[in-house]
């Protein structure tokens, strides 16, 4: 009898290591059709080449300033890491969309390793067609027919007690008097096409900021304000509102703290775009203190996490 052997395969979108693995993120990114839903491949890739050489350069500097490469390699390989040390029932293995490693890498190595079940985890707590959709499709397009049907899917995961515990403790470390401040999570935006489109990431969106604040209050920890807003808007689209950069206008002489909602593991938009790129930002409106938490990334509390996220 064939012994039975498990995977956990982490998905992700990647982030560059160096200038040439930059150009290969936006490249792949701006060639996947849930990123340019542009139904003609070949015009989807003379728009993406077009794109790609005319935001490489001013995207590397923005590399620069957090050590050229992304935050999110090594802390996803240390989340891994944990995972293979503390879930005893499975192999626990990364795979990225844009960067390496990549699926079809990785489920050879998985093939060799004999797995015959997978769980596939995508790292984006909210649903989108742009994330968990392309994530998934990408795996399963490079997965052999003849595996079968033994591979199942971690849909959304923001509804998950011991998660948004993982939250709600990253926040209140960060502030010693709540009521002192205005506290704003932060989103990837999405251009507002693919939400009308029947994306439910914003409505997903929406129920995740209610359920922490509701956790919030059942603590008895009250922030002067709870508020959602969207980062990282690129392009003359109309994107979801408020804007990062709008909501901050509200706080003039305030304190802000910003928990980066959308995000696992930290990255080039949680510590270059949040934590360089809107402080300065923050700092020319007159915010008096304006503080950034970190992602769950691979803390303890968040394999735990895991563990039960799978298991139900």
């Amino acid at each position: 009898m064939q012994e039975n052997k498990k995977a956990l395969v982490l998905l992700n979108m990647g982030g560059a290591r160096n200038k040439a693995e930059l150009k290969m993120f936006l490249t792949n990114m701006f060639n996947d059709k849930n990123i340019l839903t542009i139904k003609n491949p070949l015009i989807r890739k003379m728009i993406a080449y077009f794109i790609v050489t005319k935001r490489l350069d001013s995207a590397w500097e923005n590399y620069e300033h957090i050590g050229n490469s992304s935050p999110i390699n090594p802390l996803t390989e240390k989340l891994v890491e944990k995972c293979n040390e503390k879930i005893e029932e499975f192999k626990t293995y990364q795979v990225m969309r844009y960067t390496p490693p990549f699926a079809q890498d990785v489920i050879k190595q998985m093939l060799d390793d004999g797995i015959n079940e997978i769980v596939l985890l995508p790292l984006y707590p909210q649903y989108s067609t742009t994330t968990t959709k392309s994530s998934v499709e990408d795996f399963i397009d490079y997965l052999p027919y003849t595996f079968g049907k033994n591979i199942r899917y971690i849909e959304t995961f923001y509804k998950n007690d011991k998660f948004n515990e993982c939250i709600i403790n990253e926040i209140i470390s960060n502030v010693e008097e709540p009521s002192e401040y205005n506290l704003i999570f932060s989103a990837h935006g999405l251009p507002q096409k693919i939400v009308d489109a029947g994306d439910p990431y914003e409505i997903q969106m929406n129920e995740h900021v209610k359920i922490l604040s509701e956790k919030l209050k059942e603590k008895n920890i009250n922030f002067k304000s709870v508020n959602l807003a969207y980062q990282s808007k690129v392009g003359p689209l109309k994107w979801l509102e408020p804007s990062l950069e709008d909501m901050l206008k509200n706080f003039k002489e305030q304190k802000v703290i910003i928990y980066p909602i959308a995000f696992i593991v930290d990255n080039s938009e949680t510590d270059f775009e949040l934590d360089i790129e809107y402080r300065e930002i923050a700092h020319e409106m007159g915010i008096n203190e304006y503080k950034v938490c970190r992602c769950v990334n691979d803390s303890d509390e968040f394999v735990e996490a895991i563990k039960d996220i799978i298991k139900n």
